[in-house]
Formats: structure tokens, C-alpha cells, sequence
């Protein structure tokens, strides 16, 4: 049987492709700009017939699932996030989403292993000459789901761009039972506009970037007004690789400070897992034979990224406490977004010749009208601890840059309490000498 009839025998109705779907089973959805609509709608519809059917997505970023809108019980449908966007969070406030920790480069092996998936729900690009869907701006972990799942759908949507591999970024039409086809717009994700705080941040973080270095950049302003500074730069030979690919690194691309001449791996490619932001970037990826789509157990492999020299990761964090301790993803119980790839590129960047990696923070956050400081004496009670202080290297706020590696506590707490507002900085000091992790040295304190 040719491609083209084999496709045409397994093109079914999104509502006849979810009669496969029994109470009980788990279906997943696919992650970030990827993720079933036509299908979550169909199934959606059977409600009455179901129960306790579980779904698991990944940062959500084009609005309430029809099966949640279906079900504010959810007793039919329990809808499940390996990483919150800001909808996913409010559904988690609603009581109706469940987060699933992970380390991300480690997930792969959770869905070949561990996890049970009945049903995989997932959007890829047209079928091409070869019998080949491409899973498009999700590679992630893409691949691991239809090896474990016992039926696999496809969405398939011709706005979604093909993303050259790498490997993984693909599954063949005789691995696939059904096939429905949709034409929803890719959801975009424009990154937030540089702070006046993100503006010293990175200036900081500038002055620590060389020739060659190889970056990683998370989302949000900062990590964005970073890669405006550096295209403005006159750096070069800069590679990446990175878990996500976001609009930044177009203009990275475009304006020539990123050729990767010196990386190690994927030498001249950009090497990423997922890709979230706007239409830009989309464009930019479609068939473009300079970048390359790999799985995260690849991407985010700590050992994998060390081979290349000179690795620079930026993340994010919510505050940091005198010990060292990092939380990047709750509000004290309240989980907010999730762990991500911040341990695996921290840890990546420090085993990588003449890497650096840094956890960056504004000194203070504003709580109706009043300054409350993100280093505090100890993590908020109930706070995740993203990252353990051992593998904290550099920090860095509006105040300064510090490297922990290597301090004791005194001087940990020392080097903190100097990345923190003025106005809080005595009253640090007295907790540290409270938690007996003070030493009288007078420089922090002043």
C-alpha cells in the first residue's frame, strides 16, 4: 500500500477517533505550542459517557481545555501539567489541574518506564513524501510517548512548521492507528518586555559572555534583554544550545553573533528541544537546515551539554534563601510553573569548560505598594526547592553578581546578603547570625 492510500485508510472524524478513549485510561495532549484542539473537543463531547479519565499537557499556552470547560469536577476528565503556564496555574487555583514534577531530560524515560499512557493525542505537521509526520515545534519528548502508548492519533494541522532533526522529530504513518486533520492557528507566546530591573541584570550578565560561548536563554524580560544587548554586541562565534528557542535567538541568528563555529556538538546548528514564542520564530525554524530538533533527554542531558566550552545558561528564580536555596517555581505551596531544564542546564553550564550558570533575581518584588525582598532568611514556608545549594553557582540581582561554589555557609550568607536590597540587608544579617551561619566579617552588613 502506498503512503497516500495507507493515509487516506486511517483519516478518520476527530469524534470517531476518540471512541477509542474507555473511563480510566490516560490520554496525552502533546506540549506547549503544540497541543490537541480538535481531539480535546471531541472528547469534550463524550463527557457523559466517561469517568476518571486522566490527560497530561505540558505549559498550555491556548487557553482552558474543552475538557475542563466540560467538567468543573472533573470527575470524567482530571487534567494534568508537567509544567504551569499562567493557565495552567489558574486551573491548579481552581482545583481542577494537577502538577507532575520532573526533571525534564530525565522524562522520556518516566513515559517509557514509568508512566501509563492508553491514548496519545498528538499535533504534527502534513505527511511528506516519505510516510513522515513531523512533531514540529514539540519534539520534547514526543517520540517516548508513541513508543509507549497503546494508540496513537495525529492532529494534523498544515500551519504547524516542519523542524529538521536532530533525531526523534518524527514518527512514520505505519507507526500511527488514526489520523484526523485540524487548521487552528499556532498559539504565540510574545516574551514580556525587559524591565528597567532586567536591563541592569543583563548588563551585568553581559560583562561574563566571551567569544564562542554557547548560550541557553529561559524565558521572560530578562533572559530577552540579554539576547537584545548581545545582537547589539560585537561578540561572536556564539553557538546555542538550549531547551527552548524563543524569539531572541532569531535576532541572534539573523544579525551573524551566532554561527556555531565553536560548539562541540551540532557544530554550526542551533540544538534545541521545544520552541515557544511568536509567528518569528515559527517562520524562522520551518525547513531551516541551521537549526536541529532533538529530543530533551539529548538537549537537556547535563552531559551532553558540558561538551561544549564555554556554556552560558540564564534562568529565572522567585528568591533565594542565606543557605543557598533556590526556588524557581512556587509561591510557597502554591506551584506557579515548574522545574523545567534549570537543574539540567545549572548543572550543565558548571561542568562545561569555562561554563557559567546563573540564577538571576530582582532584589525586591512589590506587594501592594510595599518592597519585600526575594533573599530571605529561610524559603518561604512551603516553598519547592528548584535547586539545592550545591549546585548553585552564580547568582546574580540588580546588586551584583556572586559565585557560591565552594563557600561555606558564613560566607554564602555573606556574599548573599550583598545581592540584596540595601533596606533589608540588617536585618539578614541578624537571621544569619540567629540560623548560626554568621560570621563577623562587616562587609555585607554595610
Amino acid at each position: 500500500m502506498s503512503y497516500a492510500k495507507e493515509y487516506r485508510a486511517k483519516l478518520v472524524t476527530p469524534a470517531d477517533a476518540v471512541r477509542v478513549v474507555r473511563s480510566g485510561d490516560w490520554i496525552e495532549y502533546g506540549q506547549f505550542a503544540a497541543q490537541a484542539v480538535a481531539l480535546d473537543r471531541a472528547l469534550a463531547a463524550r463527557k457523559d459517557e466517561l469517568w476518571d479519565v486522566k490527560i497530561r499537557a505540558t505549559t498550555r499556552v491556548a487557553g482552558t481545555p474543552e475538557v475542563v470547560k466540560a467538567d468543573p469536577t472533573a470527575e470524567h476528565f482530571a487534567y494534568h501539567s508537567l509544567h504551569f503556564s499562567a493557565g495552567d496555574r489558574k486551573l491548579h487555583d481552581q482545583g481542577v489541574c494537577w502538577f507532575v514534577p520532573i526533571l525534564y531530560h530525565e522524562v522520556p524515560r518516566y513515559y517509557r518506564e514509568n508512566c501509563r499512557l492508553d491514548v496519545a493525542m498528538l499535533p504534527t505537521a502534513p505527511m511528506d513524501a516519505h510516510g513522515y509526520f513531523n512533531f514540529s515545534l514539540s519534539n520534547s519528548f514526543s517520540r517516548a510517548i508513541c513508543d509507549k502508548a497503546k494508540t496513537v492519533i495525529l492532529e494534523v494541522n498544515p500551519n504547524l512548521p516542519v523542524c529538521l532533526g536532530g533525531r526523534e522529530e518524527a514518527i512514520h504513518i505505519s507507526e500511527v492507528d488514526a489520523v484526523v486533520e485540524a487548521d487552528w492557528n499556532i498559539p504565540e507566546l510574545p516574551a514580556a518586555a525587559p524591565s528597567e530591573m532586567d536591563r541592569k541584570i543583563a548588563t551585568l550578565i553581559m560583562g561574563e559572555i566571551e567569544d564562542g560561548s554557547c548560550l541557553q536563554l529561559g524565558i521572560g524580560g530578562m533572559p530577552n534583554a540579554v539576547g537584545s544587548m548581545i545582537a547589539r554586541s560585537s561578540l561572536k562565534d556564539l553557538g546555542i544550545h538550549t531547551e527552548m528557542f524563543c524569539d531572541a535567538m532569531v535576532e541572534l541568528a539573523e544579525t551573524g553573533h551566532v554561527t556555531g563555529a565553536r560548539k562541540t556538538t551540532d557544530r554550526f546548528k542551533i540544538a534545541y528541544t521545544f520552541c515557544l514564542g511568536t509567528r518569528k520564530a515559527y517562520e524562522f525554524l520551518d525547513r531551516n537546515p541551521g537549526c536541529a530538533s532533538y529530543p530533551v533527554d539529548y538537549t537537556n542531558d547535563p552531559f551532553v551539554i558540558a561538551q561544549n566550552d564555554k556554556v552560558v545558561a540564564i534562568n529565572n528564580c522567585v528568591e533565594m534563601d542565606l543557605f543557598g536555596q533556590v526556588c524557581s517555581e512556587s509561591s510557597g505551596t502554591r506551584q506557579i510553573s515548574g522545574t523545567g531544564g534549570q537543574v539540567d542546564f545549572t548543572y550543565g553550564a558548571y561542568r562545561s569548560k569555562g561554563g557559567k550558570a546563573f540564577l538571576c533575581l530582582s532584589s525586591t518584588y512589590d506587594k501592594k505598594g510595599t518592597p519585600v525582598s526575594r533573599i530571605k532568611p529561610l524559603l518561604t514556608e512551603g516553598a519547592i526547592v528548584t535547586m539545592p545549594r550545591p549546585f548553585v553557582s552564580h547568582v546574580v540581582t540588580e546588586y551584583g553578581i556572586v559565585n557560591l561554589k565552594g563557600m561555606s555557609t558564613w560566607e554564602r550568607a555573606e556574599a548573599i546578603i550583598g545581592l540584596a536590597h540595601p533596606d533589608f540587608r540588617e536585618d539578614l544579617v541578624k537571621a544569619a547570625e540567629n540560623l548560626g551561619i554568621w560570621r563577623r566579617s562587616g562587609r555585607a552588613s554595610g
